[in-house]
């Protein structure tokens, strides 16, 4: 594990399920049963709780778990029937339109992430790069009162912003965003919560933050050597960690980004 370095840091590249919200637990949930209907209309035998279906998902999305369900040949039962490109994406979107909408009813605000990402927004440009759908996204940053500081023009998702979806590990999001914000790697420390999605930011390129903010307490210990061995430059446990080390780590040039100007920099002198 390198130390972290932000000397060309101007953006905070946030992860966002299980990182700026909760939200993991809760979408499984509403994902459970339309993952579990999807098994059944394939033939598979595996059937889904949301436990089982945690397990299965961590760091990955429901697009990549039902191409797994129809191609065959892997971790799952052989299915009966392979889903067309047509009917992969009918599903997709109906558990996007379910898990959305339970997530928009469910989720609240958090004081403490709140405040964090205002002082962090108030020294940075911020984008969040998530492996989910905008549409999950804004529901959920609308549920949670962070949209003010990610509208869709700042919203990286695996699952709409490339031209073939993709999951982390993978590094395309963050490249994508990279480009499209016209960043170096180096100039955007990403701040992850999964295992996979430090590995994509970390293939990106860019320094990344293991952050342990809405991990269960006995299991923080693990998930922290996980995180440290995927490349994670430093781990905290809570958004008031996170606010310090950047603060600790921001050089004035930090302040340069898409939504500062040298007049700004001044200011924070």
């Amino acid at each position: 594990m390198s130390a972290l370095r932000m000397t060309d840091v101007t953006t905070v590249l946030f992860d966002a399920d299980g990182n700026l919200f909760p939200s993991e637990p809760v979408a499984l949930q509403a994902s459970a049963p339309v993952t579990d209907r999807l098994a059944k209309a394939l033939g598979l035998t595996e059937r889904f709780t949301p436990e089982s279906l945690r397990v299965a998902t961590t760091g990955r999305n429901f697009r990549s778990l039902a191409s797994e369900f129809s191609a065959g040949g892997g971790r799952w039962s052989e299915p009966v029937r392979r889903l067309t490109d047509e009917e992969l994406e009918r599903w997709v979107e109906e558990e996007n339109r379910v898990v959305s909408e339970y997530l928009r009813l469910h989720l609240q605000p958090d004081a403490a992430v709140v405040d964090a990402v205002t002082r962090i927004a108030d020294a940075f440009s911020v984008a969040v790069v998530s492996a989910s759908s905008i549409w999950r996204l804004q529901a959920c940053f609308s549920a949670t009162g962070l949209a003010s500081f990610f509208p869709p023009h700042l919203c990286f998702s695996a699952e709409d912003s490339l031209p073939t979806p993709v999951s982390k590990p993978n590094p395309a999001i963050y490249l994508e965003a990279l480009k499209r914000l016209g960043l170096r790697p180096e100039q955007g420390v990403a701040i992850e919560d999964s295992v996979r999605g430090v590995q994509a930011a970390v293939a990106a390129g860019c320094p990344t933050i293991g952050n342990l903010a809405f991990v269960e307490a006995d299991d923080r210990g693990t998930l922290a050597a996980e995180l440290r061995a995927a490349g994670a430059s430093a781990v905290v446990e809570t958004w008031a960690e996170a606010v310090d080390l950047l603060e600790q780590q921001q050089p004035v040039g930090a302040l340069v980004g898409p939504d500062h100007d040298v007049a700004e920099i001044q200011e924070h002198r």
